[in-house]
């Protein structure tokens, strides 16, 4: 006798990839309505299923046809974010500015290499004549 009841699993299994066939459904459609490109990866995301499920999905002739449409036509101009909206003169300020600090940034890195070579250099001396003072007290007698 068999074990385990394999009509409940065969029906747990299509249920999941009916589920999952109207979720690609619903997010393709959604895709279409808001104008947004159509691929494989960006539907398998939307739809929270895997690639290779829509390439051998029924909903693959429908998808490689609207990829095809939108590849043929130019996209929609998309409607920029009122964050995003800079007006150019605003842009070429930010532009000059950061490279001004790009700028300062470089000679301010330079001038710390250098303060530090005259800082080593000057301990270096200073080391010298401390040994220095150092063998001519020894030296000397008492």
């Amino acid at each position: 006798m068999p074990r385990g009841n394999t009509e409940n699993l065969r029906g747990a299994a299509q249920r999941k990839h009916d589920a999952a066939v109207a979720r690609a459904t619903a997010a393709l459609e959604g895709l279409e309505r808001d104008r947004k490109p159509v691929t494989f990866r960006g539907l398998a995301s939307a739809a929270g299923v895997s690639v290779d499920f829509l390439y051998r999905s029924p909903l693959r002739p429908r998808i490689e046809k609207l990829r095809a449409e939108q590849q043929r036509t130019p996209p929609a101009p998309r409607e920029p974010e009122a964050e995003a909206v800079q007006p150019p003169s605003q842009s070429n300020v930010v532009r000059a500015l950061t490279g001004q600090l790009a700028e300062l940034k470089r000679h301010h890195r330079a001038e710390l290499a250098r303060l530090e070579a005259a800082l080593a250099a000057a301990q270096g001396e200073n080391l010298e004549l401390r040994r220095r003072l150092g063998r001519s007290t020894a030296a000397a007698p008492q």
